[in-house]
Formats: C-alpha cells, sequence, structure tokens
C-alpha cells in the first residue's frame, strides 16, 4: 500500500500517526508542509473528497490570530487560500493512501483503513 503522510514533524499528533505507521510496519512518504509547503491543486483535491471542514483547523492559534474578515464567511475557495497560505491551518495529519484519504489520527481509523 501505498501512504504519503501531510503534516508538521513537530506535532504530537504526527509523531503519534507515524509511531503507528512504523509498527505496523508501513512505510510512508512524509511530505513536511514547513519546508515544502502545499500546493492549491491538492488542497482542492481534498477538499472534493472530505470538504474543507475536516481539513481546516481552527483550533489552532494560526486561525485565531486571523482578522475577523477572514475568519468569516469561509467556504471552500476561501479556506484553500488560507490553507495555503497557512499550512499550520491544515489539520494533522492528512494521510494519503490507495483509495482514500484520512484526515487526523485515532488508532482505531487508522488500524481500519490499514491493517
Amino acid at each position: 500500500m501505498n501512504v504519503k503522510i501531510y503534516g508538521i514533524p513537530n506535532c504530537d499528533t504526527m509523531k503519534k500517526a507515524r509511531v503507528w505507521l512504523e509498527n505496523a510496519g508501513i512505510k510512508a512518504e512524509f511530505h513536511d508542509y514547513k519546508k515544502l509547503g502545499i500546493d492549491t491543486a491538492t488542497l482542492n483535491k481534498w477538499c472534493d473528497i472530505v470538504g474543507f471542514e475536516p481539513l481546516l483547523n481552527k483550533r489552532g492559534t494560526t486561525f485565531r490570530k486571523l482578522d475577523d474578515a477572514d475568519k468569516a464567511d469561509i467556504d471552500k475557495v476561501k479556506a484553500v487560500r488560507l490553507m495555503a497560505d497557512n499550512p499550520s491551518m491544515i489539520k494533522r495529519p492528512v494521510a494519503e493512501y490507495d483509495g482514500g484519504l484520512l484526515v487526523g489520527f485515532t488508532p482505531d481509523e487508522y488500524a481500519q483503513k490499514f491493517a
């Protein structure tokens, strides 16, 4: 199975997901948002699969620091722009795999999809 995991290396949830995959014997390519960023084509593809709401992390400090105008009336186009400009606003991790996409990490969900 091909797995590519997107996120930030110092994120605790990212670390848990990477350890889970390693312990399951799954080699996953890692895409570091801090070094590589993320393109709008990928974000649009993800939004088409799961919607923008699960991808946009509104709980993080990056989102909370936005101007009120940026926080208001968010639709797919605006969410993609915000996430492309500020990849730390993307919920982590995002795991692309053959046939699907997972947003966030729970051991049960990973076990269901990858085991």
